[in-house]
Formats: structure tokens, C-alpha cells, sequence
């Protein structure tokens, strides 16, 4: 992975650097400056590896390609290939055997591309209803909220539209939540927030009185909340145009300590055998037969050497996966951009402007393991005095991009 080097001009603020840095958004933190990385973080975007695949009921399987070199244009460039048993067919590319009921399929997905415009980066963002603020007391939180939205967006439009990553539709939607009542979409970024954001869905869509009746449980496994791929490709598009966008982040370095702590502290009988496993086998020597057998007791070393192998015994997981990935926020216009720092006040104002019922507050009781001291930058100083000053500043070059998107404060990579 391309690498932000964190040389001296690294630690200090984006504001005032040469003629055609990125601007500060005023958010309580700076992204890093690297006055001579722009190539680099262009290289960075272009190679992250997101292309994936798409499969239908009927067996068929339908790749629908978008390319972000244009993003900026009002028709985005789609390229359509169906392949059956491996077997790789340009799509429009009309064989003389296929059945007239195919074809008609086909001539209809066909056209359902011709309407699929600008669903990524937008000419222009959109500004938020706020109808419902009737006052001036959300004024402060206002303003941080439209200079993040613009930070984020003047980043993406300098950097991604001249990088050409395929980004497949159904797996940029997969982590996106639907409330149909209130019209949202709310991108899932895990250890942000996001079980009691989705039990604050389960609310807005009726399901619920309560955000406080409804179990870790209800919130993970149930089947209350749809999906956005869930939804045909004419419901995708419809709901990205018209349905509020909403993402919560969170300082990458916390959120990553917080996922070790949540899933390697304490018993786990999926991420202790699934995970757990495979890491001690590769980075522990000389590990007990105990340890090698249930997988408990992964140190924050061992998983951060997971975390940095090109070569990991195990793939990635959505709790540590990188958010750029997750919810693609250069692609997806987000309307909302709230942060985990600043949950309460963010979340209550989003509330606030899409007139869910007064009674409605977002829960700030911890989902599991209530008795913990929460992740902050202090536990987050512990656990990195664990690991060497190189492998700190990997740790960042891994997240630079969440680091430089949502313009937070360079971590703490000295000790």
C-alpha cells in the first residue's frame, strides 16, 4: 500500500499550505499535511482493491462495473457482463441463440442503466432540509456539519474523479441501512455507534417503542432492518437520489483498539476460533497447545501483525476494515456526516432535522461489556506503547485515507 509519509510537515494542519492543498473543515481536528503526497494518496485510492460481484436469483450473474473516473459528469460509464458457469458474455453483445425471453430481461436491465445516473459524486451537494429547526439552538452544530460536508466533498472531487477504481453497485450498498418511513440511509461503519443507531431505525420504522427494549440480539440478528441490496436496481437508485444519507466515522486508531478490546478481551466463540486461531498459529512462536486449539488470548501485537500482513492467514472483517471501503463516502454523497466524538450532539441534531418524535433521544449506554472504560485516546496511548514506532506509522498508512477524509488529527505514532 502506498504510503503517507509522516515527515515533519505531516504534523501540522492542512491550513495554510501551498496553493492548491485541500481547506481545513473547523471539527475539533486537522488532517495531516504532506505538502508532496498527492501522488501518493492518488495511488493510494487507485489501488484499493474493490471489485466484486453481484448475484441474482436467477442464477445468473450480472456485473455492474462502475468506474469513478467521471464522477463529476452527469452519465456515469457502466459496463455490463452476464457470465453462466464461468463463462464471461459482454452483456449487450446479443447472441443469436439467446431466448426471446432473455433477450426482452436484458433489453430491460438495459434500460434500467440508461436511467442509472449520477448516483455517485454529485455535481453539486445537496443541501439539507431543515425545515423542522425552528430556532437558532442547533446553529453551532450546524455550521461544523456543512463544513465537514464540504471538506469531504472537495476532497473526493480533487482526488477520486481523476483515479479509476470499479467499484461493483450491490457490495457499495451492502452495508447501507433503510428506513423507508423517514426516507434515510444509514451506512453501517462498526465501533461507531452503529448498534444504537440501528436500534434508533427499529424506532423511526415503527418496530419499536423504545431504543432501550431492544436487545444486542434484536439489533444484530434480527431481521428488522432491510438492506439497500436488498432493493432492485430501479430501488437503489431511486433511494440514493432522493433518501437522506447518512454515515457516522470515528478516529481510526480508536476504532480499531475499541474492535480488539470488543472481540479478543473477552469470550467470543466466532472471532476466538475464526480469528484468533489462524493468528497465533502465524505470529505467536512457540505457542500452547491451548491457545492453538480455541484461539483466546490473541495479544494487541499479534493482531496488529495480522493487521499489516499483505499475506494474513485470515481475510478482514467489517470491525477493522477501513471505512473508505465500507461505505465508499466518495463515491455515495453522504448528506450526514456525524462523528463518534461528537455522537450525542450530532445525532440529536440529525433527529432534530428529520422530525422524528420528540420522545426519541439516541441511547449512550454501551451494548456489550457495560463495565469497561470506554476506547479514548488515553487506552488508545496503552495499548500502541505496545508496538514499535515503524509499526505505528504502518498502522496510519493503512487508515490515511479515513484519516484524511474525515479530517482527523494525525494519531499518535510517537510513543
Amino acid at each position: 500500500m502506498a504510503c503517507l509519509l509522516m515527515s515533519s510537515c505531516c504534523r501540522t494542519p492542512l491550513q495554510g499550505r501551498r496553493r492548491g492543498a485541500l481547506p481545513t473543515a473547523h471539527s475539533g481536528s486537522h488532517a495531516p499535511a504532506c505538502g508532496d503526497s498527492e501522488e501518493n494518496l492518488k495511488r493510494l485510492i487507485s489501488n484499493q482493491d474493490i471489485k466484486l460481484y453481484y448475484s441474482e436469483e436467477s442464477n445468473r450473474v450480472s456485473d455492474f462495473l462502475i468506474t469513478s473516473q467521471k464522477l463529476d459528469r452527469s452519465s456515469t460509464v457502466l459496463m455490463e457482463t452476464v457470465s453462466s458457469q464461468g463463462d464471461a458474455t459482454p452483456f449487450l453483445r446479443i447472441a443469436s441463440s439467446l431466448t426471446p425471453e432473455l433477450f426482452e430481461e436484458q433489453q430491460k436491465i438495459k434500460m434500467l442503466l440508461k436511467q442509472f445516473k449520477q448516483v455517485n459524486l454529485s455535481a453539486a451537494m445537496r443541501p439539507l432540509n431543515k425545515s423542522f429547526i425552528k430556532d437558532d439552538h442547533w446553529k453551532a452544530t450546524d455550521e461544523i456539519q456543512e463544513k465537514r460536508r464540504g471538506f469531504l466533498y472537495n476532497f473526493c472531487k480533487k482526488y477520486i474523479k481523476e483515479s479509476k477504481p470499479l467499484i461493483h453497485l450491490m457490495r457499495m450498498v451492502s452495508r447501507i441501512y433503510v428506513e423507508d418511513k423517514h426516507k434515510l440511509l444509514y451506512c453501517e461503519v462498526p465501533k461507531a455507534g452503529c448498534s444504537n443507531w440501528k436500534r434508533v431505525l427499529i424506532v423511526l420504522n415503527g418496530l419499536a417503542k423504545s431504543t432501550f427494549n431492544i436487545t444486542h440480539n434484536t439489533v444484530h440478528y434480527g431481521k428488522h432492518l432491510k438492506k439497500l441490496d436488498s432493493y432492485d436496481l430501479k430501488g437503489i437508485h431511486m433511494r440514493l437520489q432522493t433518501y437522506t444519507k447518512i454515515i457516522f466515522v470515528r478516529d481510526p486508531m480508536e476504532r480499531l483498539v475499541s474492535a480488539f478490546r470488543d472481540k479478543f478481551e473477552h469470550p467470543n466463540n466466532y472471532y476466538h476460533p475464526v480469528f484468533g486461531k489462524p493468528i497465533i498459529k502465524k505470529y505467536r512462536h512457540n505457542a500452547d497447545r491451548e491457545a492453538l486449539s480455541t484461539g483466546s488470548g490473541v495479544q494487541f501485537r499479534e493482531f496488529i501483525q495480522y493487521l499489516l500482513d499483505s499475506h494474513r492467514p485470515i481475510g478482514m472483517d467489517i470491525h477493522w476494515e477501513q471505512i473508505s471501503k465500507l461505505c465508499h463516502p466518495c463515491i455515495i454523497n453522504y448528506d450526514f456526516i456525524g462523528k463518534f466524538e461528537t455522537l450525542e450532539e450530532d445525532a440529536s441534531y440529525f433527529l432534530r432535522l428529520i422530525g422524528a418524535p420528540e420522545d426519541l433521544t439516541f441511547p449512550n449506554f454501551k451494548d456489550r461489556h457495560s463495565t469497561d472504560e470506554r476506547t479514548n485516546s488515553e487506552v488508545v496511548r496503552q495499548y500502541l506503547a505496545e508496538i514499535p514506532a515503524t509499526e505505528r506509522q504502518m498502522i496510519y498508512d493503512f487508515y490515511s485515507l479515513d484519516y484524511l477524509m474525515f479530517n482527523y488529527s494525525v494519531p499518535h505514532i510517537e510513543p
